[in-house]
């Protein structure tokens, strides 16, 4: 692990924590997550075309706007963006022990990683949800008995989807060509779920899909994002 690895995420850390869009209790301003979200983006991505790309990309698919489920963690507007820059956080901040401990392992010399590639394999490890959801109103009572409409998420039912990770990765490479090169990357995206959003075939090679740090390190994030924050 070199010294430009070990800057740069915790330059992102420090981002995050400058902008404190999410709290401890899980509460978050969505205005700030984007703003904490662009600002580390612009920091961590190199090649400025995919950035201006990947954010129109984001603006143009109710990124920003989405929830991250239908009634799940993050089951609110903003819910996705929250949902992913905390995925993000919970990747950076486990990053230098997370290498550091690989670098011990007898795979070392066949995988390598940037801050750049932990930051995009979090961020965009749920593109697959932007815009995917629609709002609908269901009849309840309130507290006095009194009929009202609430609104709610639902998918929508026109929905194409070719499976919840490799969805994301096709819509990723949309901005990001470039990715398709770096299999490191697109496998954590692809097998972020683990073995829940498993075919029974791909089961059988996935434990060599566990040799590639990234895969791991995305699937903590995720769920300790989730359970532990519940957005």
């Amino acid at each position: 692990m070199d010294e430009r690895f070990s800057s740069q995420i915790n330059d992102l850390l420090a981002l995050f924590q400058e902008y404190s869009p999410i709290q401890k209790d899980g509460t978050f301003s969505p205005d700030a997550v984007k703003e904490a979200a662009l600002k580390m983006m612009d920091y961590v991505i190199e090649d400025k075309e995919s950035l201006l790309r990947i954010t129109e990309w984001m603006e143009n698919h109710d990124f920003w706007t989405s929830p991250a489920s239908t009634r799940f963690h993050g089951n609110t507007k903003g819910g996705l963006a929250a949902h992913s820059l905390l995925v993000t956080v919970q990747a950076l901040r486990f990053a230098i022990p997370f290498a550091e401990n690989f670098a011990l392992s007898k795979y070392s010399e066949k995988f390598s990683f940037t801050a750049e590639d932990v930051f995009i394999s979090a961020f965009a490890h749920d593109f697959c949800k932007s815009g995917t959801y629609a709002t609908e109103s269901k009849k309840t009572k309130d507290f006095n008995g009194n009929w009202k409409y609430e609104p709610y998420y639902k998918t929508k039912s026109d929905l194409r989807n070719l499976g919840h990770g490799n969805e994301s990765v096709l819509l990723l490479l949309e901005s990001m060509p470039h990715l398709l090169k770096k299999r490191t990357v697109i496998e954590a995206i692809s097998r972020h779920m683990g073995f829940s959003d498993l075919s029974p075939m791909e089961t059988y090679n996935y434990s060599n899909l566990l040799q590639n740090p990234l895969v791991l390190l995305v699937q903590l994030a995720d769920q300790t994002a989730a359970g532990w924050w519940d957005i």
